[in-house]
């Protein structure tokens, strides 16, 4: 075995074991993956059998397909999200299964594509996908989102090498991002989880009632409600299985109150979304509802996001990281959410999610919407921190703390 194949095995047993923490005789439903990464797909199959799964279903996509579709299938298509697709999902949640998610996105693959197919394929995915997504977001199973690397994902990534060098390189980059190098991996991610939930005890422990944000192009406040949670790294499914929902990550975070943002926030990485790059963006704020949408790249796709339905008019997580995080330090762009998200300050448009309230994994989504936790049929991370950016807390007792002071943390 070569030492690249060395490494692809510790790299899908970290996902097995450390992401999903697979038991014994339960269902794994790998999502996402596409045909060029098939070697990957089998070995982490593998793992998951070895470490007692009763069954592995892929569910694979091909991009070349993918382009093809946007390009050249009826318009009503894009209005549809396929029944059996959603009976699917909802039948693995029920059965407790396991769900891995890989991600090699192509940032450009629906490039000159109408945004209006886009953002109808994304509704109607959101509202077929409606109940899964309750369920991924209140912690009822295991799951966690993963990358591997793909030539038209590495060739935006690294622009001075191409072909196989490129891959090459992005896998070395996917692999230092999860800790792969580590003597222990396992350990490694054990000490992680434990640092990041030392800033997440800090933070409930302060009574935030807002936070103010300022930085170039940035003057956001964000308000949060009383029973408001942060959370970090790992998390417990509704068997108490812990498992960790993102590799990388870097990020602890919370639900924003639904209507209580005010001021203009400015992107300060690209974002990749639905096939596309949306760049040097900013979002104004009234009431919590964004009222203004500027970009100078992607102002459309940006805008058929924002206008998915009501709730993606609002924000639904709220989440820190420092700029001196490994990933920032890296000085990689990977064009790809998983991981620049783990690298910067950032927020969500639509959704949030049910474990950021006390109590709000049992919760039903009218009691989730009291408790000021915003409801959509999207979950989009951008990117807002910088070196610059200064953050302060506003406590219940009407006193200000210093929470970020030029990009990282300052408690």
């Amino acid at each position: 075995m070569s030492t690249f194949e060395q490494q692809l095995s510790v790299y899908a047993e970290l996902i097995v074991k450390v992401g999903v923490n697979i038991q014994q005789g339960q269902e794994v439903v790998i999502n996402g993956a596409t045909t060029e990464i098939a070697q990957f797909v089998r070995i982490v199959a593998a793992k998951a059998y070895e470490a007692g799964a009763s069954n592995v279903h892929v569910d694979w996509t091909d991009e070349a397909l993918t382009r093809m579709k946007y390009e050249k299938a009826a318009e009503e298509v894009f209005h549809d999200f396929p029944a059996w697709e959603t009976l699917k999902r909802n039948s693995f949640v029920e059965k407790g299964a396991a769900f891995i998610s890989i991600t090699s996105p192509n940032p450009a693959l629906l490039k000159g594509i109408d945004p209006k197919r886009i953002g109808n394929f994304q509704k109607a995915a959101g509202q077929g996908l409606k109940e899964f997504r309750r369920a991924i977001q209140s912690d009822k199973v295991s799951w966690t989102v993963v990358a591997a690397a793909t030539k038209d994902w590495a060739e935006k990534v690294f622009t001075d090498v191409s072909g196989q060098d490129a891959v090459e390189k992005l896998w070395s980059a996917i692999f230092d991002s999860v800790r792969l190098h580590a003597e222990n991996p396992v350990k490694a991610w054990e000490e992680h989880n434990a640092n990041l939930h030392k800033k997440v005890d800090i933070l409930n422990g302060l009574g935030i009632h807002k936070l103010h944000y300022q930085a170039n192009g940035t003057d956001l406040t964000i308000e949060f409600n009383e029973k408001h949670l942060w959370v970090g790294a790992g998390s417990t499914n509704e068997k108490n299985i812990p498992f960790m929902a993102n590799m990388p990550t870097e990020e602890v975070f919370t639900v924003p109150q639904r209507n209580g943002i005010q001021g203009v926030v400015s992107s300060t990485k690209p974002l990749s979304y639905g096939g596309n790059i949306i760049d040097n963006f900013k979002l104004t704020f009234e009431e919590g509802r964004i009222v203004k949408v500027e970009a100078e790249q992607g102002q459309d796709i940006l805008q058929q996001l924002v206008d998915t339905d009501e709730g993606s008019h609002y924000i639904g997580e709220v989440a820190l990281v420092p700029h001196e995080s490994p990933i920032s330090l890296s000085g990689v762009l990977f064009l790809n959410t998983l991981f620049d998200e783990n690298a910067s300050n950032h927020l969500a448009i639509g959704s949030g999610y049910a474990f950021n309230v006390e109590g709000g994994k049992t919760m039903s989504p009218e009691e989730l919407e009291k408790n000021g936790v915003n409801q959509s049929m999207t979950h989009v991370d951008f990117m807002i921190g910088s070196a610059e950016m200064d953050i302060d807390a506003i406590l219940r007792d009407g006193t200000t703390t210093p929470i970020f002071r030029k990009g990282n943390w300052a408690i």
